[in-house]
């Protein structure tokens, strides 16, 4: 899958502030969420997705993932309750026909909690992802507990459940760029800043959720951008800054941002950030 690709199935609706919640979410269907199609293909292959496979895709936002499963001959189920904005955009990529929810080639897109996934007579998924990557944000570990929570009984037993988690950060060099939302982002008015990864976030996820594992691996998923601007862009697009933001302005945030990346800034103009990330497969019992 190529930045290429993905753009001739999201064709660009225009200038708009960044701001502006669906400009934001197109930011990261357009710029940043292809930094992790390292990982949504080294998942697919170790997994063997493929015709056959029946895949729930957990938080799909803009549906990267899903169009890559789809497209080795999986039947894709995806859902997302957090932003209508990245689920219209994966209706654009894997529905292009405006079908809304109806299943298309063995795709189906819901809005709301997994268990809205659930279709009454239909087999059990055999597949299960949740590909947004935790260990970075306060709390993150609970949203994906909850989630999965209510995926494991649409499960079959013994089908694996893959999440995903930022790497270490010294082998992430984001990680300096991250702790710019820390630094501006005011405890004492509840936000939830980026903190460190730990070695067990998702042996821990998994347990408590009652899954067992059953193997994990790390992916190289380098961040690059064309320029200062696009890799701005990007990363606020992630959701990471929005306490930060909250907590002072976003020009203020887009400074420092800016500043903390220009170590990252090559000759050519282009920004180059080596990353990994790290998968665990659990299995549901």
């Amino acid at each position: 899958m190529t930045p290429t690709l993905v753009r001739q199935h999201l064709p660009h609706a225009g200038p708009a502030p960044r701001a502006d919640r669906g400009a934001r979410a197109r930011d990261w269907a357009e710029i940043q969420e292809r930094m992790l199609v390292p990982l949504y293909e080294a998942v697919h292959e170790r997994l063997e997705v493929g015709a056959g496979t029946r895949l729930l895709g957990l938080g799909c936002g803009s549906g990267l993932a899903l169009l890559m499963a789809a497209s080795r001959g999986a039947a894709v189920t995806g859902v997302e309750s957090r932003s209508p904005e990245r689920l219209a955009l994966a209706r654009e990529r894997l529905l292009p026909d405006g079908w809304g929810t109806r299943p298309r080639g063995g795709v189906r897109l819901v809005a709301g909690p997994p268990g809205a996934a659930a279709v009454e007579g239909a087999p059990a998924y055999d597949v299960v992802t949740a590909f947004e990557p935790i260990g970075c944000a306060a709390g993150d570990s609970d949203g994906l507990g909850a989630q999965l929570a209510a995926a494991v009984p649409l499960a079959e037993r013994g089908a694996p459940v893959v999440l995903v988690g930022w790497g270490p950060p010294e082998r992430c060099s984001t990680s300096a760029v991250l702790r710019v939302a820390g630094k501006l982002a005011d405890p004492l008015r509840g936000a939830a800043a980026p903190r460190t990864a730990r070695r067990d976030d998702l042996e821990e996820v998994a347990q408590r959720a009652g899954l067992r594992p059953d193997g994990s691996g790390r992916v190289a998923c380098p961040f690059g951008y064309a320029d200062l601007e696009s890799a701005v862009r990007g990363l606020l697009s992630t959701g990471l800054f929005d306490a930060a933001v909250a907590a002072t302005d976003q020009a203020q945030v887009d400074k420092e941002v800016t500043e903390a990346l220009h170590p990252h800034l090559r000759r050519d103009g282009t920004v180059w950030m080596p990353n990994v990330f790290r998968y665990l497969i659990a299995r549901t019992v």
